[in-house]
């Protein structure tokens, strides 16, 4: 498991909850995915996908 570095921890935003982290989601201009981050305990947003299982877009 990779830990998130303090400093880029430092530089995001952080959302209190995952809805909170999604609802800003589903307004993005690109695709991104929340995440719990193991510094803060809080949400944080990234768009790398490396070594992450993405579902397919249907259709």
């Amino acid at each position: 498991m990779k830990h998130t570095r303090l400093s880029v921890c430092a530089r995001k935003r952080r959302y209190g909850s995952e809805e909170e982290a999604r609802a800003v989601v589903a307004g993005a201009a690109i695709v991104l995915r929340p995440y719990r981050c193991d510094r803060c305990g809080l949400f944080h947003l990234t768009s790398r996908t490396k070594g992450k299982r993405i579902a397919r877009p249907v259709g």
